[in-house]
């Protein structure tokens, strides 16, 4: 019994591989900031680009009289390629335009969506107050990007992917509206 209690002892004064111990410790938790990191600086790169692909869409289409889907498909593919090198595919792009009538009233003209569901044609459509006055019109454009880690994890060991939305406002610059030549998007 003596042995034991002799060897206990010894082994709890030895200081050798201490290092090592400390090191195995540790090496979780550095690889775990150091990936952090990385999906951070990735998703706040996604996140500013989504905005400017929201004010190009709208400005694009403000600096015409009228559009036609073709128009539009061009307009949402340009817009869409400021985000390489990340991917496309979670991006959807909704172009409205609202316009307001002698009582300020906002009602959608027409609505193009690449993806996902367009605004229904004669909708009440709300925008941020003081944006509009009477017999007037603006151009929403509405981006949402589904954002998925390299590592598929959102919260800490949450699989899943969250969506990033940014809307831009804008007026026409050429006419009072932007006119839509054509049906469909």
């Amino acid at each position: 019994m003596a042995g034991i209690a002799a060897k206990i002892t010894r082994m709890a004064r030895d200081q050798r591989g201490v290092s090592a111990i400390e090191f195995a410790m540790i090496v979780p938790v550095l690889i775990l900031i150091y990936v952090g990191t990385a999906e951070i600086g990735n998703a706040l790169t996604i996140y500013r680009r989504t905005s400017q692909v929201a004010s190009t869409a709208a400005d694009l289409t403000a600096q015409v009289r009228s559009v036609n889907k073709n128009d539009i498909k061009d307009i949402q593919a340009a817009s869409g390629s400021i985000l390489a090198p990340y991917p496309t595919d979670p991006l959807k792009i909704v172009l409205t335009s609202v316009v307001a009538d002698d009582k300020n009233k906002t009602k959608v003209e027409w609505s193009c969506a690449n993806k996902g569901t367009a605004h229904v044609a004669g909708a009440n459509f709300t925008l941020p107050a003081g944006l509009t006055e009477a017999d007037s019109s603006v151009l929403v454009a509405e981006v949402t990007y589904s954002f998925t880690p390299l590592l598929g994890m959102t919260t800490f060991f949450s699989p899943g992917s969250f969506d990033m939305k940014r809307t831009f406002y804008t007026r026409p610059r050429q006419s009072l509206k932007v006119t839509k030549t054509d049906n469909g998007c």
